[in-house]
């Protein structure tokens, strides 16, 4: 039985004219205006859009869009077709829940559209929605005005490179369940909850890379405390690299990791965070975070929750500088430059200018197998402090340099009282620290 579908990329191939065909092949393309796509239609135009989509798909040949403004939605894709916009070529939102989605299929390029959704607000949705997609490239698009969400991506394979996204409610990209996608070089700015967010349902390998991405101006309409207002958020997303991406002013956190196992967090610019800058929380193992510059936060690197199971990590080589006193969004927050707990290690990071502590290491009985060492600590209340509560683990604090403290330089506490507030001189009485070769100035 013929389907719809069938149907319309039937009538889109027969109402190719001979002279369509043979341009076609001359020009190695299909142009959608052959198909009746009138920029100066400001009516719904889905139809013509989808039986231009289908007829180069069925020909295997490119689809191009010429400049101008066409509203549609609900255009489908379920084979492999490039569609290639001139500049200025914009598809706007018209009355379904995507413009575009891609669904059960491969080799799809999606080159140089603008996706606006300025007729969607107050409705939520996604601009383009692709669902089990292999080797698809989004790239050199723009994407405004969502009501919902830029691109949301669940199980897909491919690449979103060079591409502009603002003023989206909810998230600018969210990726579900992918299997390796790239997110590299787009530009995201004036998001309501999230700018890239890479999620699983279930824990497990995901592999996706963050790459060379601008973050900005990241808020958190919807509320909550940590799952809104983030720069990057990855959740229970396993062997997940993060690069050399700037990350300017968002709510919470710029990069924000949750249940996530073997996460390479390096050389990203986060500046102007309203929480914990850099948080690798909740049941984590195997964190790097390396190579970041951190300016402006309520707190810079946290890898801690040894609580629910949060451990092993590697905090090396990061500049943590120029705290808030407090959080502007979250009043449990107090500064610090690092804090962690347990099966770290700690060292060669420079941390300056911290309202509170440079570096916190444990928390209660949270604390097992921690390394401090060879880090420059300046300028803060108090340079380092460590738990020696009752059910403590062990920790070495080794040459370390820590400059102008304004209250101590390296204390012990349980909890929030501190029990030594010249730990060096008093070691021999806390059996679960060591202490060596500490610098104070």
């Amino acid at each position: 039985m013929t389907n719809r579908r069938q149907l319309l990329t039937g009538l889109a191939t027969a109402a190719l004219s001979m002279s369509i065909l043979q341009r076609a092949a001359a020009q190695h393309f299909v142009e959608a205006k052959d198909f009746g796509l009138d920029a100066a239609d400001t009516g719904d135009q889905s139809s013509k859009f989808q039986m231009a989509v289908d007829a180069a798909a069925a020909l295997q040949q490119p689809l191009s869009l010429a400049a101008g403004t066409y509203q549609v939605s609900n255009i489908t894709i379920g084979r492999p077709v490039t569609i290639r916009g001139a500049q200025g070529a914009t598809l706007r939102m018209g009355p379904g829940d995507a413009i575009l989605a891609l669904s059960d299929c491969g080799d799809v390029v999606v080159d140089g559209l603008t996706f606006d959704g300025s007729d969607a607000l107050g409705r939520d949705g996604t601009l383009l929605s692709i669902t089990n997609a292999q080797r698809v490239t989004v790239q050199n698009c723009n994407f405004l005005r969502a009501a919902g969400t830029g691109i949301r991506a669940h199980n897909m394979q491919g690449r979103i490179e060079n591409c502009a996204l603002s003023d989206i409610a909810d998230t600018a990209i969210h990726a579900n369940d992918s299997g390796g996608i790239e997110i590299l070089g787009n530009t995201i700015a004036r998001c309501g909850n999230g700018g890239i967010r890479v999620w699983r349902s279930q824990s497990g390998p995901d592999g996706s890379r963050l790459w060379g991405n601008r973050i900005s101006d990241i808020d958190w309409v919807a509320g909550g405390n940590g799952q809104n207002g983030n720069g990057i958020n990855v959740f229970r997303a396993d062997n997940v690299s993060i690069s050399d991406n700037h990350i300017v002013n968002c709510a919470f956190s710029a990069i924000r990791l949750n249940a996530t196992k073997n996460t390479r967090v390096t050389g990203n610019h986060c500046q102007d965070s309203g929480e914990v800058s850099i948080f690798s929380e909740f049941g984590f193992s195997g964190s790097i975070i390396s190579d970041n510059l951190i300016d402006g936060a309520a707190a810079g690197i946290s890898m801690t929750n040894f609580n629910d199971g949060g451990r092993l990590s590697v905090c090396q080589g990061n500049i943590v500088r120029n705290l808030l006193e407090r959080s502007p969004n979250n009043p449990d927050t107090v500064p610090y430059g690092i804090g962690v707990e347990a099966d770290a290690a700690v060292t060669g990071n420079v941390i300056e200018g911290v309202p509170g502590t440079g570096i916190v290491i444990g928390w209660g009985p949270y604390l097992r197998d921690v390394l401090v060492n060879d880090n420059m600590v300046r300028q803060c209340t108090i340079g380092i402090s460590v738990s020696v509560a009752p059910g403590a683990g062990h920790a070495l604090i080794s040459d370390n340099v820590v400059s102008g403290s304004g209250e101590h330089a390296i204390v012990a506490a349980q909890w929030d009282e501190i029990v030594s507030q010249d730990l060096p001189a008093d070691a021999d009485q806390f059996s679960n620290v060591a202490v060596a070769g500490n610098s104070i100035i």
